[in-house]
């Protein structure tokens, strides 16, 4: 007689799956299983970011609790252990280096908002008028994206050229064809150095923001556009009722990384004015270069290192944990 095959109920799993774990076929390398390959494609990835940022970064915390100085660097291994006093020298504001990173704190807060402020403004304009059919659009996108290509070094050389007082041409335009600064302005040094900066930041920065809300802005749909205008809605209305809302979690996004990028900036300020900034224009990261490289105290430079990734740490998670809050409430 046949032999009779009962029916597998409803929901009951397949017999291969009942009968245990998918083994690897015979024949097939360890490397060819379908389950360990993610892990192997993903390897290089994981080890490139550990050698680069995961093992420098808690280097940088151990060099913290020593006094790594010009006198102990080259037995390093035998160095005084200093605890949590490179922290304590760096934070009291009543001491010289406490007070000067404070005031470095404060310049590079002021340097950041500003940076992001601007770049996002000329980024939202630039993408807001490109975004409209006309002709040359493409040359003028791609016009917007060279400081964005340029090398940064050039870029910024080129700028301190403008800046110098004799023969830059920040004061021939400025003293003679606008007459809004006398001629003899000094642009690199004293007050004026912060503004200098952070022209040159905004420079740098603002295509990138273009760039990212000029794709942001393609992907609202104009029919949206289109009703409000049949409604009578103004250009400014339907900004402020459409494109901004559409655009407010690619805005979140976008200023965080703007901040990130510019609060941590060290080229720009170097180039500008070298290892001696003006008191206005020492930004964080300039000060701790010439604490741990000029004036070679290692252990104080890490532990001022360690403090700026904490602020920008506790930024991030509280800026992110904000954002979701957000979305759950317009949910």
């Amino acid at each position: 007689m046949p032999e009779v095959t009962k029916a597998r109920p409803p929901g009951a799993p397949p017999a291969a799956a009942a009968a245990g774990p998918r083994r690897r076929p015979r024949g097939t390398r360890w490397w060819q299983d379908r389950r360990i390959l993610p892990y192997l494609l993903i390897a290089p990835a994981v080890l490139l970011e550990l050698l680069v940022h995961i093992v420098p970064m808690i280097a940088g915390v151990v060099m913290s609790l020593f006094r790594l100085t010009v006198f102990t660097i080259h037995h390093w291994q035998s160095a005084p252990f200093a605890g949590l006093s490179n922290f304590a020298l760096g934070l009291n504001p009543h001491g010289p280096i406490g007070s000067a990173l404070w005031r470095s704190f404060g310049v590079t807060l002021g340097y950041a908002a500003c940076v992001v402020a601007g770049s996002w403004l000329l980024g939202m304009v630039a993408a807001a008028l490109l975004n409209v059919e006309f002709r040359a659009r493409g040359w003028l996108r791609a016009l917007f994206l060279v400081p964005y290509a340029l090398p940064l070094y050039v870029a910024v050389i080129v700028w301190r050229f403008m800046f110098q007082q004799g023969t830059g041409a920040i004061n021939a335009i400025l003293a003679r064809d606008l007459h809004l600064v006398s001629g003899s302005t000094f642009w690199l040094i004293g007050g004026n150095a912060f503004w200098a900066m952070t022209v040159t930041g905004i420079w740098r920065t603002w295509p990138f923001a273009f760039l990212i809300l000029l794709a942001a802005l393609q992907n609202i749909p104009g029919e949206l556009h289109e009703a409000a205008a049949v409604d009578g809605a103004s250009s400014w209305r339907r900004f402020r009722a459409i494109t901004l809302p559409q655009l407010r979690g690619i805005n979140l996004v976008l200023v965080l990384v703007l901040f990130l990028w510019t609060f941590n900036d060290f080229n720009t300020p170097y180039v500008l004015f070298g290892g001696t900034p003006p008191d206005s224009a020492n930004v964080l990261s300039l000060y701790i270069y010439v604490n741990s490289f000029s004036n070679w105290n290692f252990g104080l430079g890490a532990a001022m290192s360690v403090l700026m990734l904490a602020f920008l740490l506790v930024i991030s998670l509280v800026y992110i944990r904000a954002f979701r809050a957000g979305r759950e409430a317009d949910a």
